[in-house]
């Protein structure tokens, strides 16, 4: 699973590292899950979500809304939080700014992962969500999916057990979407008065003396 993880970061930090703005969410089902540090972005607020709780730099019930104003953050990075219900995707939107990037990670249900998940989620309530289904929810929100893109291994085996294998046949998924914002209004340009040029030259028939 570390391996995954790490797949996942290498596959979605080079838009992580162009976004830009003054808050960011980190929302994350490991415990000890840290944001990354892009240059152009300011204020992080990491969450983590467990047993139905919001818990880091802010404590709250999962099954209530997020307690964030909407579209306070310009960049959320959930990291396979939606396999832990009832977190809700609809407030992820809602919290997300116009222009704002979502950048989404899970296990596929339709890899060779799903044995091994559902052995090590047996007993729980997670649930490995469709990255097909999630882009065509996003699709009706008016967020704007930009890529899917399969990483990891084909089998959760470590990376010299598996032999290196290309990352579209990975159990794990990275979605980048952006939201849709308002339509920029034309700017409209207000006239510059423009002062009228001072003729330098001498008056018909006078002529330059020059001082010796």
């Amino acid at each position: 699973m570390r391996s995954l993880l790490a797949d996942e970061t290498m596959a979605y930090m080079p838009d992580v590292r162009r976004c830009a703005g003054s808050r960011a969410l980190l929302l994350s089902a490991a415990p000890d899950d840290q944001p990354p540090n892009p240059p152009y972005l300011g204020q992080w607020v990491t969450l983590h979500l467990a047993e139905g709780r919001l818990r880091g730099d802010v404590c709250a019930n999962a099954e209530e809304p997020l307690p964030f104003m909407d579209e306070t953050f310009d960049l959320i990075l959930l990291r396979h939080a939606l396999e832990l219900p009832p977190l809700s995707l609809d407030e992820v939107v809602r919290v997300l700014a116009p222009g704002g990037m979502l950048v989404l990670t899970g296990v596929n249900p339709l890899s060779g992962w799903t044995p091994w998940w559902l052995w090590r989620t047996r007993g729980s309530a997670t649930q490995a969500r469709s990255p097909i289904q999630l882009a065509a929810r996003l699709r009706r929100a008016e967020v704007q999916v930009e890529r899917v893109q399969r990483v990891g291994q084909v089998l959760p085996l470590s990376s010299t057990a598996s032999g290196g294998a290309p990352g579209w046949l990975g159990g794990g998924y990275v979605l980048i979407a952006r939201k849709r914002g308002p339509a920029n209004a034309p700017t409209r340009l207000r006239p510059k008065p423009v002062t009228a040029p001072v003729r330098a030259g001498l008056a018909p028939g006078a002529r330059r003396s020059s001082v010796s």
